[in-house]
């Protein structure tokens, strides 16, 4: 049976392997390829969403949502909001009500995107959610994903500029594998879940 922890401290997190997304990374800054990406999207059955704003370091100053990242498993749509907005075909995905749409504090996302154009959410599920019921207190992407599935997320890239005339390839493989991890971290949730699993006090961890 696989030992979960309650608690997993960021120095155990240091030594895990890095992963990164090894699918396709497409980044969509037209209208056109976005329809494209979108009929794409919603012929599967599930999908890991996350968003990336600009950081702002000056007092009173906030940017939109800059990314809207969804991955299908193999293949990961970077959508830049700062060029495209909210386009129709963007709100019918995000209002859709059969795929399975997986993010983390997903609550936060949602408000950044309805700050851009108001829509109806459609199904979401938030990994924080099933975690708080499995008895997680650690609930950053991060640290899940180096509990759960023993890997290291790096988050470099994170307050990096996401208005950037072009996104470096650190950027798209930092957005893509956040996107990605949420897919690997329900399906693995879900089977541990259903198989069994031990929650353990980090103490043992540290044994």
């Amino acid at each position: 049976m696989k030992k979960i922890f309650s608690k997993i401290e960021k120095e155990q997190i240091a030594d895990l392997p890095r992963i990164l997304f090894s699918g396709r990374v497409e980044v969509i800054v037209s209208q056109k390829n976005a329809e494209q990406a979108v009929k794409f999207l919603l012929k599967q059955p599930l999908l890991g969403f996350d968003t990336e704003t600009r950081p702002s370091f000056k007092k009173g100053l906030l940017y939109k949502v800059s990314l809207l990242q969804v991955c299908s498993g193999d293949v990961c749509f970077l959508f830049r909001l700062n060029r495209i907005d909210l386009p129709d075909c963007l709100v019918k995905l995000l209002s859709d009500k059969k795929i399975k749409k997986i993010g983390l504090s997903w609550h936060d996302d949602l408000h950044g995107l309805l700050a851009r154009r108001q829509f109806q959410p459609g199904t979401f599920i938030d990994l924080q959610d099933i975690a708080a019921k499995m008895g997680i207190e650690d609930m950053s992407l991060q640290k899940l994903y180096a509990n759960i599935l023993g890997g290291k997320i790096a988050k470099g890239q994170q307050l990096s500029n996401w208005e950037a005339d072009s996104l470096t390839e650190a950027q798209m493989q930092y957005a893509a594998t956040d996107a990605w991890a949420c897919i690997q971290l329900y399906n693995e949730m879900m089977r541990l879940q259903k198989e069994g699993f031990e929650l353990t006090q980090n103490e043992e961890m540290k044994e």
